[in-house]
């Protein structure tokens, strides 16, 4: 899942609940560790390598546990296709109905770049995010497959 603002901390508690490997991304560095922190995520990772490593070790010993992951989703969909990584559920906690004002940060440009394009560069936002809506839908379609 993605997105840790707001009552997002939900997720990953409720897949502890539910008996699952639960990874939600997050954007911002302070939403993630505010989370952590608050006990709603049990592990907080910044790496994608560090993400795979811990993931396969839960899937190897059954373990349930929610991990926040600091980056974007869409580097999640298409990191965990490469590696054969199957994912079971996916959802998605931005805010897509305000994309182009920080409801939905594009991959690849971090989290403080894209407050900065928000405010000084609208134009070129807008068209990263609707790059990366298009890379995102491409690497779920992918992984459906």
């Amino acid at each position: 899942t993605a997105g840790l603002g707001g009552m997002s901390g939900a997720q990953p508690k409720a897949g502890n609940i539910a008996g699952c490997i639960t990874i939600a991304a997050e954007v911002n560095p302070k939403a993630a560790t505010k989370r952590h922190e608050q006990g709603w995520v049990d592990v907080l990772i910044d790496n994608m390598d560090d993400l795979l490593t811990r993931v396969k070790q839960a899937q190897a010993t059954n373990e349930v546990v929610s991990i926040a992951y600091i980056g974007n989703v869409v580097e999640i969909w298409e990191r965990f296709d490469e590696e054969n990584i199957f994912i079971h559920v996916g959802s998605d906690q931005t805010s897509l109905h305000i994309p182009w004002t920080g409801g939905y940060y594009p991959v690849d440009i971090s989290y403080e770049e894209s407050n900065r394009l928000i405010r000084e560069e609208p134009t070129i936002f807008k068209e990263k995010v609707q790059e990366s809506l298009r890379r995102h839908a491409a690497a779920i379609t992918k992984a459906d497959e």
